[in-house]
């Protein structure tokens, strides 16, 4: 009902709009990572406004996944850039590139990586051909391939969570923040304060009005920033 109402009075906020915050956030957060000194208050505040960027990503996969015309050409989109990403992010991490040594460092790797693992694991979720058994087997499959991307295992389970629950907000939301509860005791990130800032994206998506927004190339801001903002940011933390 909520999602009907947006449309028709176009209340609420876009999807360009909420992924325009989301971006906005990672980039506060690796400016943070960059160049502030880690623990200190500004440092927690920035990171805080970070941990906004993986729901609202997460939550427009699934959305994403409904919605594309052709998931197959989603997906190679999603693995071609996540190759391109790779470099970026290893030597913002990192200082240098993933090949050094006559070696190729596939791992760590980022979270379009983990983006384009989570778009396989909404493919086998709602592929009725599957047996529950095998369904089970590929997915855990997947959860381990997630784990040397950025928000890993976590990222699989909320983008399952959202995908089976899309059309009821107040269950994705529970599921949500179900799971981001277990992975703060999981990963030891009680004591962490702005990891509680995760939970803060709800409100923002609940403002979500079933609307595009943007353009249709703006997509492909999405997908050139992401890597070129961490080429950018690497080279004034390791160049300048």
């Amino acid at each position: 009902m909520d999602l009907l109402i947006g449309r028709q009075y176009g209340k609420g906020l876009s999807a360009y709009a909420l992924k325009t915050i989301a971006i906005i956030a990672m980039v506060v957060d690796h400016v943070a990572v960059a160049f502030v000194p880690s623990g200190s208050a500004l440092w927690q505040v920035m990171r805080g406004i970070g941990r906004l960027t993986a729901p609202i990503m997460m939550f427009f996969l699934a959305e994403g996944y409904h919605h594309t015309r052709n998931v197959n050409k989603y997906a190679m989109r999603l693995g071609v850039f996540a190759l391109v990403s790779h470099f970026p992010f290893f030597y913002f991490n990192f200082g240098r590139w993933p090949v050094s040594g006559g070696r190729l460092w596939l791992s760590p790797t980022s979270v379009i990586y983990t983006l384009f693992i989570c778009l396989i694991a909404l493919m086998v979720w709602n592929d009725e051909s599957l047996k529950p058994t095998l369904k089970a087997i590929l997915l855990a499959i997947l959860c381990v391939a997630a784990t040397p991307g950025d928000w890993g295992v976590f990222a699989v389970l909320s983008v399952l969570a959202f995908g089976a629950y899309r059309g009821d907000f107040k269950k994705q939301a529970l599921a949500y923040c179900i799971i981001v509860a277990v992975f703060l005791v999981l990963q030891g990130q009680v004591s962490m304060p702005f990891v509680y800032a995760k939970f803060l994206a709800i409100p923002l998506l609940r403002q979500y009005n079933g609307t595009l927004g943007g353009s249709k190339r703006s997509k492909w801001f999405f997908y050139v920033f992401y890597p070129l903002h961490l080429l950018v940011l690497g080279l004034l933390k390791y160049r300048v």
